[in-house]
């Protein structure tokens, strides 16, 4: 079952491009990730010409916010006995930061489309048909794991749910880019994925339906007569 990571690790993001924007912490982060193995406090400290204190105080702030790792190793080469504590390194993350506004979700529209393709090949079935379940049965799963109801699914993901009388409208497209280059493919997809979440939270008071407009997502979600 597909995970959205995307949706966890946002606030997270947000508070690792602030960490990187003192600009002694960017210096380190940046002497960290150019080097070919860890690197020790009094390393970076003597590189960068900064008090060892400070360095420490900046490579444990950027551990905490997950951008470097931490490992333990002994320089020296001895161990055993007498062999001394092992150095605390830092070296960067496998962590990977993105932030953009407005919010756009395209690793998640990205995995869809290569499952679709995947099945597609295997089964022959269309791509566009495949794409469509698929993204239809991922909201269902999104939408049952959902507790607060449709207005605060949507605020998470990004589409800025907007009340037009009994409707919602969506004034941000998540897949921006993609919707204006391929629309019916990726509308269709945004289309199904919504049904899908309706269907998970047992929404049945809307129901989504294509209504392209200027500066908004194709999709609205309607009152059900």
């Amino acid at each position: 079952m597909f995970v959205d990571h995307a949706k966890e690790a946002q606030d997270p993001d947000v508070s690792a491009v602030a960490a990187l924007d003192e600009p002694t912490r960017r210096r380190l982060y940046d002497h960290v990730v150019r080097q070919p193995s860890p690197v020790g406090r009094d390393e970076a400290a003597a590189a960068l010409g900064l008090a060892r204190q400070t360095a420490a105080f900046h490579l444990d702030r950027l551990a905490d916010e997950s951008l470097l790792d931490v490992v333990y190793e002994r320089r020296s080469g001895r161990s055993g006995p007498g062999a001394g504590r092992p150095a605390k390194l830092y070296r960067r993350s496998a962590k990977q930061v993105s932030v953009s506004l407005p919010e756009r979700r395209y690793e998640l529209a990205g995995r869809l489309l290569a499952q679709a393709v995947e099945e597609s090949g295997a089964t022959g079935e269309p791509v566009g048909t495949v794409l469509q379940r698929k993204a239809q049965e991922l909201g269902n799963h999104l939408g049952r794991q959902e507790s607060a109801g449709v207005f605060a699914f949507l605020e998470r993901y990004g589409f800025e749910p907007r009340c037009e009388g009994d409707a919602i409208v969506l004034a941000n497209c998540p897949f921006h880019a993609l919707a204006r280059e391929h629309t019916e493919t990726v509308c269709g997809m945004n289309l199904h994925l919504l049904r899908g979440v309706l269907e998970g939270l047992g929404d049945g008071g809307h129901e989504a339906c294509l209504a392209p407009a200027p500066g908004r997502c194709c999709v609205r979600l309607e009152p059900v007569a």
